[in-house]
């Protein structure tokens, strides 16, 4: 199989974004970040899309991280930048942990709404072994999705953990046995297409927007009260009610 820059591709009402780099566990070498934010970027403009999906390709590692060979003289604003429009893509984001998870690659996983992984996978944040300070918006996403509790000790033990505890500190939303996994992505993505899109859009930005403790209650409100006047709402109501 031989390894390539990331890939996307559009199944439907879904993108699937996949790293392709396989002999070398899926890395992100520097100038994928470009080519995963051009996809980013595609994908958001894409009209009738519900959702996005970052996967790897393999059975083994979902990815390694950012290439270590890298980090002193190539780790420039690219990988920052990539995962921050991660991020704040306005669609739902599932990542789908096709194996284990190491260094940057715990933070591309952070970025996404959802995470999905197989049992017996392992996560590994080496930053402090190597000696490397981790930039702001990784500590900030770690802490803010996983708490400070665990934030600390993956950060500053650099123990590496397994899928239970990667579910009890909440990086998991589940973690099933491999030939299980297309079923739960599938059931995650039908409850994302059984939803208002326009809902999802507002309600994915005010849930960062508060989670990141500045949002505006005004433009919440708004949000709020917009839904009460569209036709989604009325329509939506008027089937339930309509139902035996």
């Amino acid at each position: 199989m031989q390894d390539r820059e990331p890939s996307l591709e559009f199944k439907d009402d879904v993108a699937v974004l996949t790293l392709r780099r396989v002999s070398q566990h899926n890395r992100i070498a520097p100038d994928d970040c470009v080519v995963i934010s051009g996809h980013l970027r595609q994908a958001s403009a894409r009209e009738g899309l519900r959702a996005l999906v970052l996967t790897g390709e393999g059975d083994r590692t979902f990815s390694s991280g950012y290439t270590l060979g890298a980090i002193r003289d190539q780790l420039d604003s690219r990988f920052e930048d990539m995962l921050d429009e991660l991020e704040r893509f306005p669609l739902p984001t599932l990542c789908v942990l096709n194996g284990s998870v190491y260094g940057g690659a715990t933070d591309l996983a952070l970025c996404c709404d959802f995470r999905i992984g197989v049992t017996g996978s392992r996560f590994l944040m080496p930053a402090s072994r190597i000696g490397l300070h981790y930039y702001p918006g990784g500590i900030r996403r770690y802490v803010t999705v996983l708490g400070l509790a665990a934030a600390k000790k993956l950060f500053l033990t650099a123990q590496a953990i397994h899928d239970e505890e990667m579910l009890r500190i909440g990086f998991l939303h589940e973690a099933v046995d491999r030939q299980d996994l297309p079923a739960a992505v599938e059931r995650y993505l039908e409850g994302i297409r059984n939803c208002e899109p326009a809902v999802l859009r507002t309600m994915k930005a005010d849930l960062a927007q508060v989670a990141a403790g500045r949002y505006d209650e005004a433009a919440l409100r708004a949000h709020y009260e917009a839904s009460l006047r569209s036709e989604a709402l009325a329509s939506r109501l008027e089937a339930l009610a309509a139902r035996p």
